[in-house]
This record gives C-alpha cells, sequence and structure tokens, in this order.
C-alpha cells in the first residue's frame, strides 16, 4: 500500500510542504500523515486546470470518453488497495469500503456512455435552431468523510464527460483514499485535468473564493453549504450543493413489525448512520409501536460493532471525535428531556469512536435529536395517531433530502410519499437511490441534483446556435 501520500498537481504527485495526522476511527490513534496544501499549491493546481481546459480537452469528447473509460478500469483494478485505505480511515467494514471503489470504478463507466443533451428546437427550410452544452471550466469539488471515494468520483464522472477539469480536496478526516485515488488514475488521466489536493477547511475556502473556479459541488453540511453560497455569489460561481437531511420515516399500521424491521433497521444504521439519506426520525402508529420499538431494539442487540478489518463487523465506529461527541450529546439531551433509551445509549468501553445503535422513545418535536440531523447511531422513534399529523411533523423541517413510507397499500404508500417535502421519496425502502435517478433535497438539503442527466446539466451552460439557412 502506499505509505507516503501526495497532491497530484498538473500530472505530477507533489509530497507537500506541511502535513497533518490521519487518525484511525476504529482505533483513535493517528495512522499516516496527509498532505496539507498552501495557497501556493492552490493555485498551482487551479492554474493546472485551467490550462488544461483551455486545451483540446474541452473540444474533445471522444477522447474525455476513452479517459473515462480507462479510468474505470484503473479504480477497479485499484479497489482492493483502496477499499483498505476507505476501511482504516472512513471506518466503515472492509467489504463495504471496497464494495464503494468498485461501485465508483462502475459509475465511471456508466458516465463515458452517458450521452449530453443536444436538442433541435427548429428545423425547417430557413432557419436551424439548436440547444447545445458547453463545459462550465475549472471545477472545485469538495467532498466529506462518509463516502470518500464514492462522491469524489460522482463530481469527476460528470464534470469530465462534459469537458470541465476538477480540483478535488477531501474532507481532512478522510483524504487519503481521495488522494491514493489521484496517483491510480494519474497514468491515465491528461496532464492538469484531474488534481487532487489535502487540506484543512481553510484550503476549501481558497478554493471556494479563487478566481479560475466556474464551477462549485460540494457535499457536505448546510453551514459549509452556505458558507460556499456566499462565496460563490461574488463573482457568480455556479453551484451544486448536496447538504444535510433529516429524513422521516412514516410506518402505517397496516405493516408486520417483524417484517419490516430489518430494512428499518439498516435505514437507519447503514455505515453507523453516517449517511445524508439515511432515516433520521421514525414515526410509528401507536397500534405496531410497542412491537416495532422491540423488534428494532432486538436487531440493535444483535449486531456486531467493531474495527472495519475484522471479518464479522457489521458496524464500524463513528468517523471521528467531533461527531462521536455530537451523538452522545444529542442522546444525553433526548435523556435530560425525559427520552427513554430503548437500547444502547453509551460510547463502547474500548478504544476508537464507537457508539452501539441507539433507540430514544419519548421525545418530540423540540428535542434536539429530533429536530436536528444526528449522523450517526441514534434513532428517535416517535408515536403518531393520525397520519396526516405525521406528515405534518415529518414536513416540519428546514431538510428536505429523502422521506419514506412503509405500508403493505402500495398506492396509498405512493401518494403520501408524493406529499412528502424532499427531494426523494420512497415506499417501503430507503437508501436506494439508483445510480443514475436525480439525487438533491429540497430547502435546507440543497441545491441542484446529482447523476445521470440531470448531474451532467449542472457542469453546462446553455447555449442556443440560431442559423439562418436561407
Amino acid at each position: 500500500m502506499q505509505q507516503t501520500f501526495c497532491h497530484l498537481i498538473d500530472g505530477e504527485l507533489v509530497p507537500g510542504r506541511r502535513d497533518f495526522e490521519v487518525v484511525n476511527p476504529a482505533t483513535g490513534a493517528p495512522f499516516a500523515r496527509c498532505p496539507d496544501a498552501t495557497r501556493e499549491e492552490v493555485d498551482a493546481a487551479m492554474g493546472a486546470a485551467a490550462r488544461a481546459f483551455a486545451g483540446e480537452w474541452s473540444r474533445d469528447e471522444a477522447g474525455r470518453r476513452r479517459t473515462l473509460a480507462a479510468m474505470s478500469e484503473a479504480l477497479a483494478a485499484a479497489a482492493d488497495e483502496l477499499g483498505r485505505l476507505v476501511c482504516l480511515e472512513q471506518g466503515k467494514p472492509l467489504a463495504q469500503a471496497t464494495g464503494e471503489v468498485r461501485g465508483a470504478a462502475r459509475l465511471l463507466k456508466r458516465y463515458a456512455e452517458e450521452p449530453i443533451p443536444r436538442e433541435v428546437l427548429r428545423e425547417d427550410q430557413k432557419v436551424r435552431v439548436t440547444v447545445v452544452r458547453k463545459p462550465l471550466g475549472v471545477t472545485a469539488a469538495i467532498t466529506p468523510w462518509n463516502y470518500p471515494v464514492a462522491t469524489l468520483v460522482a463530481k469527476i464522472g460528470p464534470a469530465f464527460v462534459t469537458g470541465n477539469t476538477v480540483v478535488a480536496k477531501p474532507s481532512p478526516f478522510t483524504p487519503l483514499s481521495s488522494l491514493a485515488l489521484g496517483a491510480v488514475l494519474r497514468p491515465v488521466v491528461p496532464r492538469g485535468t484531474l488534481n487532487v489536493i489535502g487540506g484543512s477547511d481553510e484550503v476549501g475556502a481558497w478554493m471556494t473564493a479563487h478566481p479560475q473556479v466556474r464551477k462549485i459541488s460540494f457535499t457536505g453540511s448546510v453551514p459549509t453549504g452556505k458558507k460556499i453560497m456566499r462565496a460563490a455569489a461574488e463573482d457568480l460561481k455556479r453551484v451544486t450543493l448536496e447538504l444535510g437531511g433529516n429524513d422521516p420515516a412514516i410506518v402505517l399500521p397496516d405493516v408486520d413489525p417483524a417484517q419490516v424491521a430489518p430494512r428499518l433497521f439498516w435505514g437507519a444504521f447503514t455505515n453507523s448512520g453516517q449517511i445524508c439519506i439515511a432515516i433520521k426520525r421514525l414515526y410509528v402508529h401507536e397500534r405496531t409501536y410497542r412491537p416495532l420499538v422491540d423488534a428494532l431494539a432486538a436487531l440493535a442487540r444483535q449486531v456486531k460493532l467493531g474495527d472495519g478489518l475484522e471479518p464479522d463487523t457489521e458496524l464500524g465506529p463513528i468517523n471521528n471525535r467531533p461527531q462521536f461527541e455530537r451523538v452522545r450529546e444529542l442522546v444525553d439531551d433526548a435523556r435530560r428531556a425525559g427520552g427513554k433509551v430503548e437500547v444502547g445509549g453509551a460510547p463502547l468501553s474500548r478504544p476508537g469512536y464507537f457508539y452501539p445503535p441507539t433507540l430514544v422513545t419519548g421525545v418530540g418535536e423540540g428535542v434536539r435529536l429530533v429536530d436536528e440531523e444526528q449522523f450517526g447511531t441514534a434513532l428517535p422513534v416517535i408515536p403518531y395517531a393520525d397520519v396526516e399529523d405525521a406528515v405534518a411533523q415529518a414536513n416540519r423541517s428546514h431538510y428536505g433530502l429523502g422521506g419514506s413510507v412503509w405500508t403493505a397499500d402500495v398506492r396509498r404508500g405512493e401518494e403520501i410519499a408524493q406529499r412528502l417535502e424532499c427531494g426523494t421519496a420512497w415506499v417501503n425502502q430507503h437508501i436506494d437511490t439508483g445510480a443514475f435517478a436525480p439525487f438533491g433535497g429540497m430547502k435546507w438539503s440543497g441545491i441542484g441534483r446529482e447523476n445521470g442527466r440531470w448531474g451532467i446539466e449542472e457542469f453546462c451552460e446553455l447555449q442556443v446556435v440560431s442559423t439562418r439557412l436561407a
């Protein structure tokens, strides 16, 4: 495995002039060092991306598609190496980490084949009017710590196929897999088209304010998203913001608690709850409330927490100490507000940031665990008597990323799901988005969409070409 991690700037691996420690969340101890970009290194990456954009790259669609296909093959070949890095720095089980990398490789292949929309609005003997898509230019791609490889590739793919160039910065909590990805892809990407730099939040601020950036694609928290909006407004940079969620799931009284409990459990706790579209609030009809709480608690007691490198681990740690402390704080606050912890509720007595799956009852609106996004292994379970009230509570939130309805009556479930104020509404499932369905949120959960043709549009300007023929 690569032990020295470097920036990728203008086709070269650059060790960097300064660095910082990266912590393994399963042990709580540093295990590697990451280069921390200086302002001069940010400028160098931006300059390289701007020069590459000004060359053949933005005009050679066939060449870009060949590059994406080669990137897909290179990433797939390095899946085991990169997956182990994801496991070490992010904490998820090794099989899931490797699966993340393999899925990212498949996504690059899909973008290599995805058409760029082009429409002819009018064509007759006198005139032809065509709408074409043009690339924006240098893209700043800033990614989070929960799915470091998948979220980066989800930005590189549409940016590349449309002719943009990329300067990427991963989260300082999980930078190594992205830097290693840059090293893996270096032999197959044209010089300067892809630049990957490590760094703190300060580096991200330099990137979003940089005059050579024309597009910002960010996945992360709402407060940071708002800061990026303010920075982008200065020179009207285009933005795509995939921000937080506080996803509700509404369980109707006609379900079998034993049947839906496993899907609800993993809808809430996959990746230790560190998914923007995980279930964050669970509304259960009072008729099935207690049986479902008991079924979920039984699953929580059975699940195996541990180091992601251990073969029987099902859930890893919380990724970083600030997030670990936040989960603990929200559960403690719910207790003080009168909530009852049905299972979990205290960190494990071992090194690392392990907080077990925790169910809290006896809480509702006005309690932080319900009102805020916890992004971890804690779930409030809230009873309701009237589905209209459940829908109203679900929608009474600044967030609007995802939501779900669980019922034996699929048609009714779809009707209720469409009343949820969210970008993705599921019936009898949660989290699964499909690689090329548009993904994004309403309200504070973001601006724009990722994936498929909708994601491609985010990296383009529209141009009308109007030609007089006679």
